[in-house]
C-alpha cells in the first residue's frame, strides 16, 4: 500500500477494475466499489550498506513518460552502486556478444519484492530486487538481462505494435465500412488469440538469441534454463502462501510465462554450446554483489508480518483475522482466508475534515450497503464507523477510520456473515491502531545476507535462521537453487534472510 490515493469517481468501471484484484475470491471486495484507492509512499533509498549511492542522472536529458511509469509502478528505483556497477560490468560483456556493442546499456534496479525485469530502447535494462534475490550466479543475472536485450534488438515491442494497430484497422473497417459487427467481434477473438500467440513466440525468440548471446560472451548457457525453473518453483511458493492470485504487478510468470516446454527447449538450445559444465557461473562474485540487498516488502511501504499489517510511514497498525494470509500489493492490502471462503481488503482515500466517518461510509463507496447498519464508533480513540452490505453472493462487514486526512477502508467479505464470522471481522477493525514500539520493532526491515556454511550446517539449520519467514526452509532452498536432501558443502556460501 502506498501514501497517495489513486484519485477516481464514479461507479466502478472496466478501466479501473484493473487497479483491483480480480481473482474470483477477491472480485467480490471489487466488484462493489465505487473507486479503487491505494496509498502511495514516495520512492527512496531504502537497505541496509548497499543502499549508499546517489540517483542515476540521465545527462540532464528528460524522463520519458514510459521510463516514469515503470519506475512507479514498481515502487520507485533502489540505490545500490556497488550492486549497478557489478551489473553494468555484465552488460559491457554481452553488448558485444549481442551484435550491438554500440548501445551503452545500463543496469537500473527497481525497490520491489518481485521478480521482475525490462528493457527500454534507450538501454536501460530494469531489475527488481526480488530478481537479484532469486537468481543464483552471474550467469543466471546475465541471461535474464539477455533475454530483455533480445527483445530489443529483435524489435519485439514495435512488431507488436504494429500487430496490434493492424488487427483494430480492420475490425473497424469491419464495423464501420462493411458494417458487420459479428464478423468484428469474431476478427477481434482471433486477433487476441493470435497476439498471444504473438507475444509467446516472442519470449521462445527472445530466450534463443539470449542464450547465444551469454554462451559467446562465456557465460553458462544452462543459466537459462536454471533460472526459468527457479521462477517457476518461486511463483508457486509465493501464491501458495499469498493464496490471493497474482498481484496488481506481476511477476515474471505473468509476462514471461515459464512453461516445461520453454525450459525444455532452453536446455536443448544450451545442447549446442555443449554438455552442462561449459561456461563461467560467477556464483561467488554475485553473491557478493548482493550481500545486503533489501529483501521483501519495504517498511515505508507497509509490511506483512504474519497477519499483522504495520505502516511505519502512515503510524497504524492492524490485525488481520486468525489464519488469514496478506499480501501487500500497489493498490490495496488483501487478505484471504485459510479455507478459502473470507477475504478482506485495505485501502485508503482522502476526507476532508468536514465530512463525518459515518457519512462517508454510507456515500456510495460499495454497493448494497444496508444503510441502516450504519455505526459511528470510535477505534483507538480514532473517529471510526462499520456498516454491513449485502451482495449477491457475498457479505461485507464494512470499517472506516480517518486518520491524518484520509479515511482508511476495510472491507471483510465471507459467503455468510454468520454472528462468528461477523465477531472475528469486527474484532480486527477495532484491532486498528496508532503504530506501537512494538510495531516498529517488527517492522524492521528484511536483507538477503550471505553467510558460509560451518560443517554441522544443512538446509534445516541455515532456514531456522529465517524462522519468522513463512515456509522458511522452501525459501532457502528455492533462493539457493538445492534440492531437498542435498547436504551443504562446508564453507560454501549461500543466501538467507536476517532482519
Amino acid at each position: 500500500m502506498r501514501e497517495r490515493a489513486l484519485e477516481s469517481s464514479g461507479r466502478h468501471s472496466a478501466v479501473r477494475r484493473r487497479h483491483c484484484v480480480v481473482t474470483p475470491l477477491m472480485a467480490a471486495l471489487c466488484l462493489g466499489l465505487a473507486a479503487c484507492a491505494s496509498v502511495d509512499a514516495p520512492p527512496g533509498p531504502v537497505g541496509e550498506a548497499p543502499v549508499a549511492a546517489a540517483p542515476r542522472t540521465t545527462g540532464g536529458a528528460p524522463v520519458s513518460p514510459e521510463r516514469k511509469r515503470l519506475i512507479d509502478a514498481f515502487g520507485g528505483e533502489y540505490y545500490a552502486r556497488s550492486t549497478e556497477s557489478y551489473l553494468d560490468g555484465v552488460l559491457a560483456k554481452l553488448a558485444p556478444a549481442s551484435g550491438a556493442s554500440a548501445q551503452p546499456y545500463r543496469a537500473a534496479l527497481l525497490n520491489s519484492p518481485v521478480v521482475n525485469a525490462f528493457a527500454l530502447p534507450s538501454g536501460d535494462i530494469f531489475v527488481t530486487r526480488g530478481l537479484l534475490a532469486l537468481a543464483e550466479d552471474t550467469s543466471e543475472i546475465a541471461a535474464v538481462m539477455a533475454h530483455e536485450i533480445a527483445h530489443i534488438t529483435a524489435r519485439h515491442a514495435s512488431q507488436r505494435a504494429e500487430f496490434e494497430k493492424t488487427a483494430a484497422l480492420f475490425t473497424r473497417v469491419k464495423v464501420q465500412v462493411l458494417g458487420q459487427q459479428q464478423a468484428a467481434d469474431e476478427a477481434e477473438a482471433r486477433s487476441r488469440l493470435s497476439i498471444a500467440r504473438f507475444s509467446r513466440q516472442q519470449e521462445f525468440e527472445a530466450d534463443q538469441i539470449g542464450i547465444k548471446d551469454i554462451a559467446n560472451a562465456g557465460f553458462d548457457p544452462y543459466a537459462a534454463a536454471r533460472f526459468l525453473a527457479a521462477l517457476g518453483e518461486w511463483s508457486a511458493l509465493r501464491a501458495s502462501i499469498s493464496g490471493a492470485g497474482t498481484a496488481d504487478r506481476p511477476d515474471m510468470m505473468a509476462t514471461h510465462p515459464s512453461t516445461p516446454e520453454r525450459i525444455a527447449q532452453a536446455v536443448a538450445e544450451a545442447r549446442q554450446f555443449g554438455a552442462p559444465g561449459v561456461g563461467s557461473k560467477g556464483r561467488d562474485a554475485y553473491l557478493a554483489a548482493i550481500d545486503g540487498l533489501a529483501f521483501g516488502d519495504d517498511p515505508s511501504q507497509g509490511v506483512v508480518r504474519g497477519t499483522r499489517f504495520i505502516h511505519p510511514k502512515l503510524g497504524f497498525a492492524f490485525e488481520a483475522p486468525e489464519g488469514f494470509t496478506l499480501e501487500n500489493q500497489t493498490s490495496a492490502l488483501i487478505g484471504v482466508g485459510q479455507a478459502g471462503g473470507e477475504a478482506l481488503r485495505l485501502d485508503s482515500v482522502a476526507i476532508a475534515d468536514s465530512t463525518p466517518v459515518a457519512s462517508a461510509i454510507a456515500s456510495g463507496w460499495i454497493d448494497g450497503l444496508k444503510t441502516t447498519s450504519v455505526e459511528p464508533m470510535q477505534i483507538g480513540g480514532l473517529e471510526a464507523a462499520t456498516a454491513v452490505a449485502q451482495g449477491e453472493q457475498w457479505s461485507f462487514r464494512l470499517g472506516a477510520v480517518r486518520l491524518n486526512g484520509r479515511i482508511y477502508r476495510l472491507i471483510f467479505a465471507a459467503r455468510s456473515l454468520s454472528p462468528a464470522v461477523d465477531a472475528e471481522f469486527r474484532a480486527s477493525l477495532q484491532s486498528f491502531h496508532l503504530i506501537n514500539a512494538q510495531d516498529s520493532a517488527l517492522a524492521a526491515a528484511q536483507a538477503i545476507k550471505i553467510v558460509a556454511a560451518g560443517s554441522t550446517d544443512t538446509s534445516e539449520t541455515m532456514a531456522g535462521r529465517m524462522a519468522f519467514l513463512p515456509h522458511p526452509l522452501d525459501q532457502f532452498l528455492i533462493l539457493n537453487g538445492l534440492a531437498r536432501d542435498v547436504p551443504l558443502v562446508a564453507g560454501q556460501h549461500y543466501k538467507i534472510v536476517a532482519e
